[in-house]
């Protein structure tokens, strides 16, 4: 079975749209979404076109995803920082109607790979979609998260930042980010066959932007100028996630 993962696509129908391309030219037999789908400026495109994908996809919820659950539940999103709450209410807004919809989609997902063994699909870590890690954070503080699991190999996303380290007994592997990658334009996603390859596609940005600006997105220009044109560096990152890094990190909703 060959798999694409895909996370963080916060609504970039444009980067979204090239990756799915490149699935399809590589005749793949499944597709993982992992969270995080919204926000972003086209959160009810990016889901329809999911959806509509003719490659059988499986879905899994990321912080931004309960968010906007909240919201539409009627309640502040807990864990969302004031200035970013207006972009979450526009983006329960743009879903309505998709809420039982999302409400179905798990926290984790397990697919059995013979040349891998079992690979355990989640957000941020398998206890917390939330928690922050990177490939520097040391390992004593992010190892309860992984202990005793019952797979050899975990995907996961959430820091926007593609790599691969080896979490007590488990390989982890971070897919990166499809619409708001750090470190580089383009789009990252992984392959997953007997091999986990780190997949990058490269898209055009200009008319990507034009796209978003026309969207009605609250938060447009900076989205185009931050993330899409000028994203912040893996260095810049690193920087900015270190004290929010496991053992600090309000874990739990």
């Amino acid at each position: 079975m060959r798999v694409a993962a895909i996370y963080d696509i916060h609504g970039n129908l444009p980067a979204l749209e090239a990756v799915l391309a490149d699935i399809r030219a590589a005749s793949l037999d499944l597709v993982v979404v992992g969270g995080d789908v919204v926000p972003g400026p086209m959160p009810r495109e990016s889901l329809q076109i999911l959806l509509d994908f003719p490659v059988p996809t499986q879905f899994i919820h990321g912080n931004g995803e309960v968010a906007v659950l909240e919201v539409m539940a009627g309640r502040e999103p807990s864990l969302v920082p004031q200035q970013h709450r207006p972009v979450i209410r526009w983006c329960a807004e743009q879903l309505s109607g998709w809420e039982q919809l999302l409400i179905t989609w798990p926290k984790t997902s397990t697919i059995e790979l013979p040349s891998l063994g079992k690979v355990l699909f989640c957000h941020a870590t398998p206890r917390d979609e939330n928690e922050i890690f990177t490939r520097l954070t040391p390992e004593d503080r992010i190892l309860p998260a992984f202990d005793g699991l019952d797979a050899s190999v975990v995907v996961c996303g959430h820091t926007h930042m593609q790599f691969e380290r080896v979490i007590g007994r488990t390989r982890v592997v971070n897919a990166g980010s499809v619409g708001m990658p750090f470190g580089r334009t383009g789009a990252d996603w992984l392959l997953i066959d007997e091999a986990i390859e780190l997949m990058h596609t490269s898209y055009d940005l200009d008319q990507a932007a034009d796209r978003i600006r026309q969207s009605g997105y609250p938060d447009a220009d900076a989205f185009v100028d931050r993330y899409l044109l000028n994203p912040p560096t893996e260095a810049q990152m690193l920087s900015a996630f270190s004290p929010a890094e496991s053992g600090q990190v309000t874990t739990g909703r």
